[in-house]
């Protein structure tokens, strides 16, 4: 029987990142945001390449579930997803209590600049961090153990956060998680090329280097929004 991973991400993150690592692990099997078309469907969200997204992919969300995440054909495999949080608008959640859930969240600040450079004027609803927040709420009401991880943490100490991280899902760590080689992988969804240049390039997790962000007025009112959002998860995550 197949462990089922569900990896709840913000825009502009590291989880891309996250999925090459996965990746490489010879008994896992990684998706590429099986849910994309299905939001950009529901959403009507005007995002880069949406025709060719929408081509790519089932539009069904909830058949998403059903094939892909719930009854995938392989078994004896880790099947990892990765995922965004703002995916899951007219969706029926019930399938993240058979799924083991990790929230990746991110300073706003950060994402909101990242963001604000392919696509102009974010909103709430596109940083993700308050569905975030409410996903971890809604998943406690049911009893559900959530894992939160912070992508600082992460990038600070890869090796130690990522063990952490594999014993609370109850996998073995292996240290091919660190490398992977330069370029796209197989699984990578047609989106790719607006967004994984950096992902591309790299190698391994990059450290973190903490920037002098100078954000717009109307950002600087969006982040000061987020804020008590990403407070109250990054206490909760995992730490080094």
């Amino acid at each position: 029987m197949s462990k089922k991973i569900c990896l709840w991400s913000c825009p502009r993150n590291i989880s891309t990142a996250i999925m090459y690592s996965f990746s490489q692990r010879t008994d896992t099997k990684v998706y590429d945001e099986s849910l994309y078309a299905h939001y950009l469907k529901e959403s009507g969200a005007q995002h880069p390449g949406r025709e060719e997204i929408l081509k790519s992919q089932e539009n069904d969300g909830e058949k998403v579930v059903h094939t892909l995440i719930l009854n995938n054909p392989i078994n004896g495999k880790i099947i990892f997803h990765k995922l965004m949080t703002h995916f899951l608008i007219n969706i029926n959640t019930e399938f993240l209590e058979k799924v083991t859930n990790i929230i990746l969240i991110r300073n706003p600040r950060e994402i909101i600049n990242s963001y604000s450079k392919i696509i102009q004027g974010p909103k709430m609803r596109d940083i993700g961090i308050k569905m975030q927040f409410k996903l971890y709420h809604e998943l406690q009401e049911k009893g559900k153990e959530t894992i939160i991880l912070d992508s600082k943490y992460l990038l600070q100490s890869p090796e130690k956060i990522l063990k952490k991280l594999c014993d609370i899902i109850g996998i073995k760590f292996d240290k091919c998680m660190l490398e992977w080689k330069k370029g796209p992988i197989i699984e990578d969804g047609v989106w790719a090329k607006y967004w994984y240049k950096n992902v591309h390039k790299s190698t391994s997790f990059l450290g973190y280097k903490k920037k002098d962000i100078t954000l717009s007025k109307e950002n600087e009112i969006l982040y000061k929004e987020c804020l008590p959002y990403y407070k109250f998860l990054t206490k909760k995550s995992i730490k080094i």
